[in-house]
């Protein structure tokens, strides 16, 4: 590689030679050790295993630009095995992104730029958050369907407008973890050949040697999934540029590269050994590993020439503009598609696509149709479908019953610029999946199942709002009023668990109109991700004026007053609404004072001014009753410690809906008779 380093010999006399690949490896490895050890936490071991890996990807392969991290085209990245997260931000800083040696000097502290972790948002150049493992691998799968998807649907002859790999660096971790064999296999069955993973070999984790919990044959593993598999050295260039030449000229099947490594290379005391996977290696033995490696500089110590040598601010620059001049040519041939991709790039909807959600939104009402809230949000798909080719998603082996899809519905499995992926069952990987989509760009993701199987999901969905993304969740079978499949099927504590994670909206709607309203919130939503918590019963169309319609999207209002104030509120949401309804207009007739109020959205409701809280539920009232066939907790923020909730708090059982429901008080005269021990 070109580039002369000048170096101090033992004399004090300066040598001038050129600048190796084991340079500017051990680069990466002194400063990710530094760093550890100024912080007096992480895991040095994974960089300095990894550097001369990174080496060779990101100085012969990777198509990026440092001065233009979200240059659309530009080659994802992700460290699924993100506790050796120093391995990055080495990178990003040597190749010349806005991540400076101060950064660096500062791991690990409050509000820094190099988090413990890799952190979407915070870091330039990180794609996206990585540290429960498995799922940087998970996320790597969607933004590669992403990839393929809008290259599939925008291409056209002579103009590769999306042409990018996804290149990913697992450990063993990664593999362990279930998710990693939901993703890879579903990876292999859609043949996704621009994606390439490099494992860390290096048969070390916490614990020790992996030997004792981990035998799998992994490169028979991924060649049953239907990946190439590629045995590498992962400490000799040859070998490594060997295999990654084989994983890019091979478009038929993702690649997995086995590369062997050591951990903490170059640690005389502690590579290969557990030591120097998550504590920092020590002052000795930095020093110890300072001359083993011939790397004489002081930490945080970088040579120019090796500078020199890593930036890649002017090849990345070239890159983004020759891609630049391609898209202008493009412009010229295909305007229209031209101006639908940035139009997605820029996450934009067409023109009047607000007003279009409106008027379908009063349609719902008007029609005024008794249907299962999942069948009213399919109805959505296909009222929103034909006006957002960016929408991508599908569900984990139950379309049929979530209805995620539409007449409009392609499978990518059949046709590669189609918008609907058959997960099969694999909630967790389907979640995650749907990460990478949504963080990699062009597209709306959103995945269903049922609600109770949002457990297996859990972590992804958690890492979603983490990274405030827009994925949209199609929950269905919301209650215990999903009957005879039994306690196992029945969502309890689900809904409580979604509406107390930060940064995630949930929508529970009563009926087709308040569905309408919560699909367009979700697609309004750019900053987190939305729960749509959908009935499998039917539900009865509520009535409302125009003014009530309108009065949804603030996911608290008023839907039955009575006349003057009213002694007692009550609150409900979903498939309870219209139990509730009929309570209360049976007590409003026998003079009565009781107001229902439909709480949808909690998350909507809890961002609205304080006036308009207090006119939804005045603080002069005090005799409250929340009634929703969930758990009770939620509840009491809004009912207080004097008010009383119909709920539950403890599983189902198993016998038809409307018997289950009966039997836990959710009936008409069961709520009513409460209220009256309210009164």
């Amino acid at each position: 590689m070109p580039g002369p380093i000048t170096r101090a010999t033992g004399s004090g006399r300066l040598v001038e030679r050129q600048a190796s690949r084991r340079d500017c490896a051990n680069a990466i490895r002194a400063l990710s050790m530094d760093a550890v050890q100024k912080a007096n936490s992480g895991h040095p071991g994974a960089p300095m295993g990894m550097a001369d890996i990174a080496e060779v990807l990101w100085s012969d392969y990777l198509s990026h630009s440092p001065t233009s991290p979200h240059w659309p085209n530009r080659d994802r990245f992700i460290m699924s095995n993100g506790h050796g997260s120093m391995l990055v931000y080495s990178l990003l800083h040597l190749t010349g992104y806005d991540l400076s040696i101060e950064d660096l000097k500062n791991f690990r502290q409050m509000h820094s730029k190099t988090p413990g972790h890799p952190e979407f948002g915070y870091t330039p150049g990180v794609e996206t958050t990585t540290g429960p493992l498995g799922q940087g691998l998970a996320n790597a799968v969607g933004m590669a369907i992403a990839e393929r998807t809008l290259a599939a649907q925008f291409n056209r002859p002579d103009y590769d407008i999306i042409d990018h790999y996804t290149y990913v660096f697992a450990g063993d971790g990664c593999l362990m973890e279930g998710i990693s064999h939901e993703v890879c296999s579903l990876a292999g069955t859609l043949k996704l050949g621009k994606l390439i993973m490099f494992y860390d070999d290096n048969g070390i984790s916490i614990d020790g040697e992996v030997h004792e919990w981990f035998s799998d044959n992994t490169a028979q593993r991924f060649a049953a999934y239907g990946w190439q598999v590629l045995q590498v050295d992962g400490h000799d260039a040859a070998s490594i540029k060997a295999a990654i030449e084989a994983a890019r000229a091979n478009t038929a099947q993702p690649s997995i590269l086995l590369c062997k490594t050591i951990i903490g290379f170059g640690s005389p005391n502690k590579q290969g050994k557990e030591s120097c996977h998550g504590s920092p290696l020590g002052a000795d033995e930095i020093q110890a590993t300072r001359t083993a490696l011939n790397w004489p500089y002081p930490p945080f110590e970088v040579p120019e020439a090796i500078y020199h040598t890593w930036n890649a601010r002017e090849k990345g620059f070239i890159a983004e503009s020759a891609w630049k001049e391609r898209f202008t040519e493009y412009e010229e041939e295909h305007p229209d598609l031209a101006m639908e991709l940035i139009r997605r790039i820029k996450r934009e909807f067409h023109h009047d696509f607000e007003q279009h959600m409106d008027d379908y939104i009063n349609e719902c009402q008007h029609k005024a149709e008794s249907i299962a809230s999942r069948k009213a949000s399919q109805n959505c798909l296909g009222a929103f479908g034909p006006w957002l080719p960016e929408l991508l998603g599908g569900s984990a082996d139950l379309t049929g019953s979530n209805l995620t899809n539409w007449k409009g519905s392609v499978p990518i499995s059949q046709d590669a610029a189609g918008n609907y992926i058959y997960y099969g069952v694999r909630e967790f990987g389907m979640a995650a999946i749907n990460n990478g989509i949504a963080l990699h760009g062009g597209f709306i993701a959103y995945a269903g199942t049922f609600l109770v199987f949002m457990d297996y999901m859990r972590n992804a969905v958690r890492m979603a709002a983490l990274m405030k993304q827009q994925s949209i969740y199609v929950f269905t079978h919301d209650s215990i009023g999903q009957g005879e499949d039994g306690p196992t099927h029945q969502p309890v504590e689900q809904v409580a668990t979604l509406r107390g994670t930060p940064n995630m909206t949930v929508w529970r709607p009563a009926d087709a109109t308040e569905t309408a309203v919560a699909w367009k919130a979700a697609l309004l939503n750019r900053n987190g991700p939305t729960a749509l918590i959908l009935s499998r019963q039917n539900l009865p169309a509520l009535a409302r004026s125009p003014e009530q319609v309108a009065l949804i999207a603030r996911g608290g209002y008023v839907l039955c007053d009575c006349q003057g104030t009213p002694a007692v509120i009550v609150i409900a949401t979903g498939s309870e609404v219209a139990i509730a309804l009929q309570a209360v207009q049976t007590l409003q007739a026998a003079g009565k004072a009781v107001r229902l109020v439909s709480m949808p959205s909690t998350s909507a409701f809890d961002q609205q001014p304080a006036e308009w809280k207090q006119q939804v539920l005045p603080a002069s009232v005090s005799k409250r009753l929340a009634v929703e066939a969930g758990h009770t907790d939620t509840w009491y923020k809004y009912v207080g410690l004097d008010g009383k909730v119909i709920g539950m708090q403890t599983f189902g059982e198993s016998a038809p809906g409307p018997a289950v429901l009966k039997h836990f008080g959710f009936t008409a005269e069961h709520i009513a008779a409460v209220v009256e021990t309210l009164l």
